[in-house]
C-alpha cells in the first residue's frame, strides 16, 4: 500500500486565527497562555483535517509562530548577541525580538534580515552566522509538538529544514568567511536533534533540502554526501525532500545519498522521476510530489495516473504520494468561496482539496480506476470545462499587439528627462517620499468591508475614503515630505486591488496565504486574458492632488509583480500573460499623466523573486520581465517621473536588467540589512536615481534621526548624493499612525541635516 504524506500544511488557520492571536499578544491584549492555546488548537485542527483526508504520515514542525527557518535557528542556539540571550533555552520573546526587533529591555535594535524563500512570496528570517559560530540544542519546540501529536494518536513525520539549505541561506553581518567551516559543529547538534526524535519513537523524519535545485559549487555538493553519512541515526529513517524545480546536475547526488527516501517535485520536474528511479537503491522510498503545492488549479488526475501507474507497479509500497511542496503556499480550504463565479470555482483546489486529490489517486492506484471512477470523471469534466471555457479564450475584438507594435523606449535619455522632471516637480536635494501606503485604520477597513458587502452606501464610503486621503495629505504636508502619496485607503492589498478591477482576474473571500509572520495576503486568481475595463486609480489620485500644491505620486503595481503575486493561469506562457497586464497598466499610466500627475510609481517588488532558480534560465525571464515594465512606462513624456520599488532583492547579479528598466527613480529595501544591498551599486554604475530605504517598516521600532543619518551617509559613499532619495523601506499600511508619524518626522529631519552637510545641486541630472 502506497503511503500518502504531506510536506506541510498552512499554519495561519482557515480564518487567520494565528494572525489575530499573534497581533493581540504583541499588543499586550492577551497573554502567552492564550497564544499557546490558539497554537495547540490550530495544530490539532490541522492534523485532524489531514488525517480525515487519508494522510498516513502527518507533518509536525511545519507549524511556526513566525517562520520555520527562524525556528531552526533558535533550536540550534543561533541567536545574535544584540538580543541579549545568555544561553539555555531560547524563550518566546527572544524569538519574537529576532523577527521584529527590540532588545530585552525594549530599546530598538535591528531585527534579523528577512528575504524571500526561493522563488515564492513567503519570507524567511535569514540565519545570522559568525566565523566562530557555536551551536547548542536551545529549543525543545519540535520535541514538544511531536509529543503533542503522539498523545492525540497521530502517526507523525517531523519536518525540518536541512543543514545544507539552512547554512546556504545564512549570512554574516561581520565578516565574509567559508560557511562550510561551520558544518561539522552544525551536524553535531543536528545529530542530537535526530537522536531526540528517535528516542520519542519517531520512525520517519523529513529533512528539506531545496538548495539541491540550485547551482551549487563543487564544495557544497561534496558536503551533502559527508553530511548525510554523519546524520545516519539507527532506528530513524530520513526522507530527503527537494522541491521548487528539477535537480538537473544534482540528481545523481541526491539519489546516492544515504537516506531512506527521496521526495521529488513531479510538477516542475516530471521528467526526472524515471531517471531517479534508475538511480535509487532497491530499498529506498520514492516520494512523488504529484499535486501542485504552489498553484490553485485542479490537478489533471488522468495525466497524474499516467505517470504514477507504472511507478506503482514497479515500486509498490516504496511509492509515496504527496504534494510537490508544502501546502503553505496555497489557501486552506475552498469551502465558503461562494462569491466566486461558479465556473471558475469548479476549476480550483486549495490545500484541503489537494489532499482530496491525493486520496483519489491513491485509491485509483490501489483499487483500480473503477473504484475512483466518479471522482476521476468529475476531475476530467473540470479540466475540460476550463480548457473550453469562454472565460479562458482570447478576448474578442482585442487588437493584436506585440512589443514590435508598441513603443517600449522613453523619448529621451535619463539626463534630459531628469532636467525636465526637476523643472516640473521642483524637488530639493535628498528629496523625501514614502513608498505608497499609509496605516490602514480599523475604520477604513470596516468601511471597505461594509461597502463591499452592501451594508454601506456609496456616498458614505466615498466620504470615508476621502477623509482618509485628506488626513494622509495633511500629515505629509505637516511633516515636510517633498513628494506625497494619497495613502491607498481604498486598497485592501497592492495586488488584490488591481486584480478586482482587471478583466481576467477573480478574487476570493478567504483565500489567505501567509507572507511573513502574521502578514497574510489574498492573491487574486488570474484565469483569462487581461484587459482594463475602466480607470482604476485615477479618481483617488486626482482628488489627492487637488488637496495640495506639492506633487502627488500615482501608485500602481507593476505587471511582473501582479503576475508573480497572483495565482496565474498555467495554460499559456507566463510571458504572454505578463505582457497582457502591461498593456492594461499602460493605459492607466497614460490616464494619470493626462490628469496632471507628474510622478508615477510602478512597483515591481517581485521582479527578483520571479527569477528562475537556475542561472541558465535567467536571460529569457529578464528579457520579457524588463520588456513588460518598459511597455507599461514608456508612453509618458520626459517631464513625467517614473518610479519603481523593489523588495528584498539581491541585486548584484541582475543590475544590468534593473538598469534596463530605465525607471527614473528606484526605491529599494535596505534598512534591515544595514545597507548591505548597496554593494550591488558599488560595483555597477547605476545611471538613474536611487532611494535606499532608511526605515524598516516590518519592525515596530521607531528609528532615530541619527540612525537614519548613518544609513544615508553610508549610502552617499556608494550613490552620487545628487541622485539620492530618502524614503522608508516599503509601504506603511501595517504600521500604526503614531509610530509612522514619529519615524517620518525623524526621516525628514535626517534629510534636512544631510542637505546642510552637502552643497545642494542644481538638478538631479547635474
Amino acid at each position: 500500500m502506497s503511503t500518502l504524506h504531506n510536506l506541510g500544511f498552512p499554519r495561519i488557520g482557515a480564518h487567520r486565527e494565528l494572525k489575530f492571536a499573534l497581533e493581540s499578544y504583541w499588543r499586550g491584549e492577551t497573554d502567552a497562555a492564550h497564544l499557546e492555546q490558539t497554537g495547540r488548537e490550530l495544530r490539532r485542527q490541522h492534523w485532524q483535517v489531514q488525517a480525515d483526508h487519508g494522510v498516513d504520515l502527518l507533518p509536525v514542525g511545519d507549524f511556526s509562530w513566525y517562520d520555520t527557518l527562524l525556528d531552526l535557528s533558535v533550536t540550534l542556539g543561533v541567536v545574535p548577541e544584540r538580543f541579549g540571550w545568555s544561553g539555555g533555552e531560547v524563550d518566546r520573546d527572544t524569538y519574537f525580538r529576532m523577527a521584529r526587533g527590540r532588545a530585552p529591555h525594549g530599546e530598538p535594535v535591528a531585527a534579523c534580515e528577512m528575504t524571500k524563500w526561493f522563488d515564492t512570496n513567503y519570507h524567511y528570517i535569514v540565519p545570522e552566522l559568525e566565523p566562530q559560530q557555536t551551536f547548542s540544542l536551545a529549543s525543545k519546540h519540535l520535541f514538544e509538538q511531536v509529543r503533542e501529536a503522539q498523545q492525540l494518536g497521530y502517526n507523525v513525520k517531523p519536518t525540518l529544514p536541512g543543514p545544507l539549505t539552512w547554512l546556504w541561506l545564512g549570512k554574516s553581518r561581520s565578516a565574509e568567511f567559508d560557511k562550510l567551516e561551520l558544518l561539522e559543529a552544525l551536524l553535531a547538534v543536528y545529530g542530537e536533534l535526530l537522536q531526540g526524535l528517535q528516542a520519542q519513537g519517531v520512525e520517519w523524519v523529513q529533512i528539506d533540502e531545496p538548495a539541491l535545485v540550485l547551482d551549487l559549487p563543487p564544495a557544497w555538493k561534496q558536503a551533502f554526501e559527508a553530511s548525510y553519512h554523519a546524520l545516519r541515526t539507527p532506528g530513524l529513517n530520513i526522507l530527503l525532500a527537494t522541491y521548487f524545480g528539477p535537480l538537473q546536475d544534482n540528481l545523481s547526488l541526491a539519489c546516492e545519498l544515504p537516506v531512506a527516501g527521496l521526495h521529488l517535485d513531479a510538477v516542475r520536474a516530471a521528467d526526472e522521476i524515471e531517471r531517479a528511479l534508475d538511480r535509487l537503491s532497491p530499498y529506498q522510498v520514492l516520494s512523488v510530489g504529484i499535486v501542485d503545492g504552489r498553484n490553485i488549479w485542479r490537478s489533471d488526475l488522468d495525466k497524474a495516473l499516467e505517470l504514477l501507474s507504472p511507478l506503482h507497479e514497479r515500486l509498490g509500497e516504496r511509492l509515496w504520494l504527496a504534494p510537490s511542496c508544502s501546502l503553505l503556499h496555497v489557501p486552506v480550504d475552498l469551502a465558503g468561496e461562494n462569491s466566486l463565479d461558479p465556473e471558475v470555482r469548479s476549476w480550483l483546489a486549495f490545500a484541503v482539496q489537494k489532499l482530496e486529490e491525493l486520496g483519489i489517486l491513491k485509491q485509483a492506484l490501489e483499487a483500480g480506476a473503477e473504484a475512483a471512477a466518479a471522482d476521476l470523471q468529475s476531475a476530467r469534466r473540470a479540466i475540460a470545462a476550463r480548457r473550453n471555457s469562454a472565460l479562458t479564450r482570447p478576448l474578442a475584438g482585442q487588437p493584436e499587439q506585440t512589443l514590435e507594435t508598441t513603443p517600449t523606449q522613453r523619448t529621451s535619455a535619463y539626463p534630459q528627462r531628469a532636467a525636465a522632471q526637476q523643472r516640473t516637480l521642483n524637488l530639493p536635494p535628498f528629496p523625501t517620499t514614502t513608498i505608497g501606503s499609509f496605516p490602514q485604520t480599523a475604520q477604513i477597513r470596516r468601511a471597505r468591508r461594509d461597502y463591499k458587502q452592501g451594508r454601506l452606501d456609496e456616498a458614505t464610503y466615498r466620504a470615508t475614503v476621502e477623509a482618509e486621503i485628506r488626513k494622509a495629505i495633511r500629515t505629509q504636508e505637516a511633516l515636510g515630505l517633498d513628494l506625497l502619496v494619497h495613502g491607498e485607503a481604498e486598497r485592501n492589498d497592492m495586488v488584490e486591488y488591481f486584480g478586482s478591477q482587471l478583466a481576467g482576474f477573480a478574487v476570493t473571500r478567504n483565500g489567505w496565504v501567509q507572507s511573513y509572520g502574521s502578514r497574510c495576503v489574498k492573491p487574486p486568481l488570474l484565469y483569462g486574458d487581461v484587459s482594463r475595463p475602466q480607470a482604476m486609480t485615477l479618481e483617488w489620485t486626482r482628488y489627492a492632488q487637488s488637496l495640495t500644491e506639492k506633487p502627488v505620486k500615482g501608485m500602481l503595481t507593476g505587471p511582473v509583480t501582479l503576475l508573480n503575486w497572483s495565482f496565474v493561469r498555467d495554460d499559456q506562457p507566463r510571458s504572454q500573460t505578463c505582457l497582457q497586464i502591461a498593456r492594461a497598466l499602460r493605459q492607466e499610466v497614460l490616464d494619470l499623466e493626462a490628469a496632471g500627475i507628474g510622478a508615477i510609481q510602478i512597483d515591481e517588488a517581485a521582479l527578483r523573486e520571479g527569477l528562475p532558480l537556475r542561472r541558465a534560465d535567467w536571460r529569457a525571464y529578464l528579457d520579457w520581465a524588463v520588456s513588460a515594465f518598459r511597455l507599461t512606462a514608456a508612453g509618458v513624456a520626459d517631464r513625467t517621473q517614473i518610479h519603481t520599488h523593489m523588495c528584498y532583492s539581491e541585486f548584484n547579479d541582475i543590475m544590468e536588467a534593473i538598469a534596463a528598466m530605465d525607471a527614473d527613480v528606484i526605491t529599494i529595501e535596505t534598512a534591515r540589512s544595514n545597507m548591505e544591498l548597496l554593494e550591488a551599486f558599488r560595483h555597477f554604475a547605476y545611471p538613474n536615481e536611487i532611494g535606499p530605504g532608511v526605515y524598516d517598516i516590518h519592525s515596530p521600532n521607531v528609528p532615530q534621526t541619527e540612525q537614519m543619518l548613518g544609513l544615508l551617509r553610508k549610502a552617499a559613499q556608494v550613490i552620487d548624493p545628487q541622485r539620492l532619495w530618502v524614503n522608508p523601506d516599503c509601504g506603511l499600511k501595517t504600521r500604526a499612525w503614531p509610530e509612522v508619524e514619529a519615524a517620518l518626522a525623524n526621516m525628514v529631519q535626517a534629510a534636512r541635516q544631510l542637505r546642510g552637510e552637502r552643497p545642494p545641486s542644481a538638478s538631479p541630472a547635474a
